[in-house]
């Protein structure tokens, strides 16, 4: 039996139907690439919100979207405050030619056009672009380009940029995924971002309760170390300086902790044109310096390879008016201080003022009763003890009078510590007693230094005066009798490694002498000597002398000056 005629169609329709089945089969294609590509915009999606640390945050995004288009080089660079980047986060480029180009894009150039007219850019060429100003020595060669700007809230946060597409030009559909996936970087950002000024709330607000509770229980004193090193501590810095004014031109570091603090001494006085942190101490409000490549960057903030970090300055108040000022530094290339990370840092400032404020009224309030209780002690003393030794003394030298020799000399001896016992208890009393406004007698000014030098010291200075010590009270004579007994003393305390020291004061025969003596290890010939030089000339431009005795058993360190009274004074 013959076989059928195999089926056949005429030419022409036959040629319709290749070319609809192509069709067919090309738009099925385009719809399994466009659904691939979707899918893929799906996982960067997915791989970009499921971050919650800004940094990862910032790289997922430059990651996948590299991905997304299959480009060779991407980048996020985040916009600065004050214009440029401050932040840009790249992938792609290998650590050598990272190395060799130096320092990072500030965004000029083409990436400064996106960042003047954000909406994005798409080039077959960089360098056919006139807006190009080409790469630095060292560069890899760039040929396509496509940029789109990342919105956080209506507000531009930065911009992706995107180059070397594998397979050629970037296209409208890369422009749409890529403008796509930045409104989802966007979100995440701005999640990122609140996650980030929660644990900053929450660490300044760990750092201010630690503190006032400090405060409201214990003394002011010491308070301003202790914020620095609980803001370190809980991160909310990397390094916080506690600054007070010096002067009209100039703040001085109270306190500072944390990273290159050797670099930043407590007591270093800053010009205050160097620092934001005058201008915060005279008008208290809260201000903040961006990192970056700023010149010249301010004196508080931290450096590290020509670029610097932010750093927030916001004023402790007492009585309503800026008396201290908190700087907060971030290392370079760390976000700015955000306007929410500026009020949740003046919460801590106002809260940490009037913690101090309330100890200090209650330290006061203490220190009044305390002072009460001094003067009545002081009283007593003069009143009674002081007396009834005035008239123990007179009755053993009546005694003297009658008795043998050995005898009196035994009285005499002891008449002569009764005198002693009664010049300890009138320093006691002037040193009980509370001073009565305006400047300190010179004195009280000898108790507080022979006070200071004595928290060095094993046992306290012994201090003793003689004769009308406080009519030196006014005058340059009172100033520099005071600044030699700061110097005697301290050489005391620093070089003779002495276990007792004593002062003694005497204003007799129209000179002052102050006598410091010790039982340390004497001077030595290598000893500094500068200071002892000092003395020597301030006792002698004065009229008076110094005089330096030292041993191995010990030193005494003798200062005297001629007491000068105006002419017609009639305590003369």
């Amino acid at each position: 039996m013959p076989h059928p005629a195999p089926l056949s169609f005429p030419e022409g329709p036959r040629s319709e139907l290749d070319r609809a089945l192509a069709e067919l089969v090309e738009r099925a294609g385009e719809v399994m690439r466009t659904q691939g590509r979707l899918r893929a915009l799906l996982n960067a999606t997915r791989s970009v919100i499921g971050e919650i640390e800004l940094d990862e945050v910032l790289r997922s995004i430059v990651t996948s979207a590299v991905e997304l288009v299959d480009a060779e080089y991407g980048a996020l660079g985040v916009l600065a405050p004050q214009g440029g980047l401050e932040e840009f986060v790249h992938v792609g480029m290998p650590d050598e030619a990272v190395q060799r180009i130096g320092h990072l894009p500030e965004g000029r150039g083409l990436l400064g056009a996106l960042i003047d007219h954000p909406d994005p850019i798409r080039l077959d060429a960089i360098a056919g672009d006139p807006r190009s100003v080409g790469f630095p020595d060292g560069h890899p060669p760039m040929g396509a380009f496509l940029g789109v700007p990342v919105r956080v809230r209506d507000e531009v946060f930065g911009n992706l940029y995107l180059t070397n597409r594998r397979d050629g030009t970037f296209s409208d559909e890369d422009v749409e995924l890529i403008s796509a996936l930045a409104t989802a970087a966007g979100l995440a950002i701005d999640n990122a971002r609140r996650y980030a000024e929660a644990r900053t709330r929450e660490a300044w607000a760990a750092a201010s309760a630690q503190v006032v509770s400090a405060l409201l229980t214990s003394s002011v004193e010491g308070s301003a170390a202790l914020l620095a090193d609980e803001l370190v501590d809980r991160g909310a810095a990397d390094r916080v300086a506690i600054l007070v004014g010096d002067d009209r031109t100039s703040v001085r570091v109270l306190e500072v902790r944390g990273e290159e603090a050797d670099a930043c001494l407590a007591g270093s006085v800053i010009d205050a044109e160097r620092t934001l942190g005058a201008v915060v101490l005279e008008g208290g409000e809260t201000r903040a310096t961006p990192g970056g490549r700023i010149e010249p960057p301010d004196a508080l903030a931290l450096h590290h390879d020509g670029s610097c970090g932010p750093v927030l300055f916001t004023a402790l108040r007492s009585g309503g008016a800026p008396r201290a000022v908190i700087a907060a530094a971030r290392q370079p290339g760390a976000p700015h201080f955000t306007a929410a990370e500026m009020r949740i840092a003046e919460d801590l400032a106002d809260r940490v003022s009037l913690a101090r404020e309330l100890a200090a009224a209650r330290e006061a309030q203490q220190r009044g009763l305390l002072l009460q209780d001094r003067a009545r002690i002081a009283r007593d003393l003069h009143d009674h003890v002081v007396q009834q030794l005035y008239g123990a003394g007179l009755d053993l030298e009546a005694a003297a009078a009658d008795s043998p020799g050995a005898v009196a000399e035994r009285l005499g001896s002891a008449v002569e510590a009764i005198d002693e016992a009664i010049a300890q208890v009138r320093t006691i009393v002037y040193a009980l007693t509370p001073q009565d406004g305006g400047a300190p007698t010179l004195r009280h000014r000898v108790l507080d230094l022979a006070g200071s030098a004595s928290r060095h010291l094993p046992q306290p200075v012994a201090v003793s005066f003689a004769g009308p010590v406080d009519l030196l009270s006014e005058g340059s004579l009172a100033d520099e009798l005071a600044a030699s007994v700061r110097e005697l003393l301290s050489n005391a305390v620093k070089h003779s490694e002495a276990t007792s020291v004593a002062l003694t004061i005497v204003a007799a025969d129209a000179r002052v002498t102050a006598e410091v003596s010790d039982d340390g290890r004497g001077i030595g010939d290598t000893a500094r000597r500068s200071g002892l030089e000092n003395l020597r000339i301030r006792a002698e431009r004065l009229g008076g002398a110094f005089d330096l005795q030292s041993s191995p058993a010990g030193t005494r360190a003798r200062w005297t000056a001629p007491i000068t009274v105006p002419e017609g004074d009639p305590t003369t």
